[in-house]
């Protein structure tokens, strides 16, 4: 606004009223669903401090997360030892929670109990098969209406 002044001459001014005053700085903002969830999914050993530290706050306001982030860090525990011996005993402690979330996966968990159970047991993956497919789903998503079939199977 045409002051031909520099700025170190307005901080030396402005300087004798900031040690005077104590500006109070807002509190952090909440976590967001998406960090909460990543806080929960990943393991303990990879979380800073901060976010260690942030998500005991969360879980100690929280006691329905608080279950739920055993029950998590227990089913997780089952999927990397493969120790689908116990699935039956963690969906029983599933159950007796009050986790309408958990307890929907559950129920899908014991619509086809066999093949949990061997998934969460034997050494074996569908990994390979999967990633096929998702290319294959791709590749017919990029010719969409552009080609026939025959250089759909030449991509492939």
């Amino acid at each position: 606004m045409g002051y031909r002044g520099t700025g170190r001459s307005v901080r030396e001014y402005v300087r004798p009223w900031r040690s005077q005053t104590t500006i109070a700085l807002p509190p952090p903002p909440p976590p967001t669903v998406r960090q909460a969830t990543g806080w929960f999914l990943r393991h303990p050993d990879t979380l800073d401090a901060d976010e260690h530290q942030l998500l005991q706050t969360l879980t100690a306001a929280c006691p329905a997360l608080a279950a739920l982030r055993e029950h998590v860090r227990a089913f997780a525990q089952m999927m990397v030892q493969l120790t689908g011996e116990g699935l039956e005993q963690w969906m029983k402690r599933v159950q007796a929670d009050d986790l309408p979330e958990l307890h929907s996966f559950v129920t899908g968990l014991r619509r086809d109990f066999d093949a949990a159970k061997a998934g969460l047991t034997l050494p074996h993956s569908s990994g390979k098969v999967e990633g096929h497919v998702n290319r294959v789903k791709m590749l017919k998503r990029q010719m969409y209406g552009r080609a026939n079939p025959d250089l759909l199977r030449k991509r492939v």
